[in-house]
This record gives structure tokens, C-alpha cells and sequence, in this order.
């Protein structure tokens, strides 16, 4: 096996809730194990339903909580072996989160432009204010918005939509090799979504970004992902090729995700499939033509 960019073995996360005499252990990432090639940028999906652990995952991947046991590597280096500030800054600016609400990313009292010179300033070295623009307009422009039309505005003044793409554009100015999107395009309107699935695909195969993508979408992680894994109650239930999984599922949680993405057949018609194997059926065709087909195959963005 070659060098890896990110490594987690056997990863598991408790937590104790309640007081001193009801205390209780909540298992919520229980023995997880995947890996992401450093040679090889791709969008490596973790998909489950609300409670599953994935966000969980996420924030042991991104070091913002310790596993309980197990390790997470990035980089051949253990998380849990980063004790100077130095040390926490240079992982940082390689393994960059974007949330799910890019509203509670920003202060609504802030200017968006001040986040994107903070980052420029911390993590590319700029100095100057005229460094500092150039490095959030160079970014901005990679997600296809520009500093003009960002600047000195309030993330109230910007679309769901633009202000993602301004997280995102903010993630980059560390140009880091992982991005961590937790649920990137849930609270963006349904029209704007495939742009931000789009974007994705672009950076990783024009600028080599890795991607772990989180969601509870079928259909965004058929379209965009490499590989993926689904999570039920902190444990993962199936993992593989993207289209293997999603269209050939085996686990019975796996095939039960996959029945509840509705078939444009029944679309408008007020009724849901009557029998279980009907579902199965449907919701192929579903997952398949919910998405365009040569984005997939041919790596549009």
C-alpha cells in the first residue's frame, strides 16, 4: 500500500451523559476503520441517517474531539501527538472544515471579507492588505464568485448559495490537501445544490483536494463520490465503490436508504409504491436519473 494521506483504524467515541448517580454511556462511533490515498485525491462519502455518527467521525477526523480508542493519522502523524499551537496551525491548514449552515459559519455582524483576510493573513502568509486581497480574490475565484462581489457585504447580503461557495473559497486560501464537508448542501436551495456538487468534482481533479463528504443524500454521493461507507448507529454497515454500494446494496440498512429515494414515476401522483420489491425496483431508477449520467462517468463539473 502506498503513503496515505489520512488513516483511521478502529476508531470509537463515547460519551457520558446525566449526573453522578445516573450516569450514562452513549456509544456514538463504535470501531471504524477507513483510509484515503495520498497519491490519489478522491471524495470518499460517509453517508447515514441523522444519529448515525457520522458527524461524529468528522470532528475526530478533523481533530476537534479524541476518539476514545483507536487513532487517526493524517499523514502517517497521530492527531493525539499535536501538542504545540505550530503544530495544530500546519495541520489545520491542510484539513479544512466546511459545515452544513454557511449562515452559522459567519457572524452576522462581521463582514464576509474580514473571515477570508483572517485566513490569508494566518495560514498563506499575507501581510499586506494588498497580499490579502489578492489571496481571497484568487480563491473566491476558484469556487466562481470574485472579491467584488463579496466585498464589505454581510453574510445576510449573500445567498445560501454564495456564501458556501465563500466557505469553501475560504477553506482553500490554506491550500489544503482534505476538506471535510459536513452536510455541504442541506441548507442550500435544491437548484443551487448541483453547483456545489459540481465544485467539489472540480477540486479534486483540478486542484488534487481530497474531499470526505457527509451526508444523508443518496443521490449528491452516487453522483459525486469515489468511494463511500453508510454508518447506522455508529457502526459501518457497508462500504466500497460509490456505484457498487448504492445500486447493489446489501446490507438490509443499506437497502433501506436506498428504497426511501422516491422515483419520478410516482412524482405528483399522491401515493407511495405499494410493496417493498416495487420500492427496491424503483428506487434504482430513482438514484439513477436523479442525477446526470455523464457527470459521473466522464468527470464534468
Amino acid at each position: 500500500m502506498g503513503e496515505l494521506l489520512l488513516d483511521v483504524q478502529m476508531v470509537s467515541k463515547a460519551f457520558s451523559m446525566g449526573g453522578l448517580l445516573s450516569r450514562q454511556r452513549t456509544q456514538a462511533v463504535c470501531d471504524v476503520s477507513f483510509s484515503l490515498p495520498a497519491d490519489r485525491p478522491e471524495i470518499f462519502a460517509i453517508i447515514g441517517e441523522s444519529g448515525s455518527g457520522k458527524s461524529t467521525l468528522a470532528r475526530m477526523v478533523l481533530g476537534q474531539v479524541p476518539p476514545t480508542s483507536g487513532s487517526v493519522r493524517f499523514r502517517g502523524r497521530d492527531l493525539r501527538h499535536l501538542r504545540s499551537r505550530r503544530d495544530w496551525l500546519a495541520f489545520m491548514a491542510k484539513v479544512q472544515p466546511v459545515s452544513q449552515n454557511p449562515f452559522e459559519a459567519f457572524n452576522p455582524l462581521k463582514r464576509v471579507d474580514r473571515y477570508l483576510y483572517f485566513t490569508a493573513t494566518r495560514f498563506a502568509g499575507a501581510r499586506t492588505r494588498k497580499a490579502r486581497e489578492a489571496e481571497a480574490d484568487t480563491a473566491l475565484r476558484k469556487v466562481g464568485l470574485s472579491l467584488a462581489e463579496v466585498r464589505g457585504r454581510f453574510p445576510h447580503e449573500l445567498s445560501g448559495g454564495q456564501l458556501q461557495r465563500t466557505a469553501i473559497a475560504r477553506a482553500l486560501i490554506s491550500s489544503p490537501a482534505l476538506i471535510v464537508a459536513d452536510e455541504p448542501v442541506s441548507m442550500v436551495d435544491a437548484s443551487l445544490r448541483m453547483s456545489i456538487v459540481n465544485l467539489f468534482m472540480r477540486l479534486r481533479d483540478d486542484l488534487n483536494v481530497s474531499i470526505i463528504y457527509i451526508t444523508h443524500d443518496l443521490a449528491t454521493a452516487y453522483y459525486m463520490s469515489d468511494r463511500v461507507i453508510i454508518m447506522q448507529r455508529g457502526h459501518v454497515v457497508e462500504s466500497g465503490d460509490a456505484r457498487e454500494v448504492l445500486l447493489a446494496p446489501r446490507h438490509p440498512y443499506s437497502v433501506l436508504l436506498k428504497q426511501s429515494v422516491l422515483s419520478p414515476d410516482d412524482a405528483g401522483t399522491g401515493r407511495l409504491p405499494p410493496d417493498g420489491r416495487q420500492v427496491g425496483r424503483r428506487s434504482s431508477e430513482g438514484l439513477s436519473l436523479m442525477m446526470p449520467q455523464d457527470g459521473r462517468e466522464e468527470g464534468a463539473a
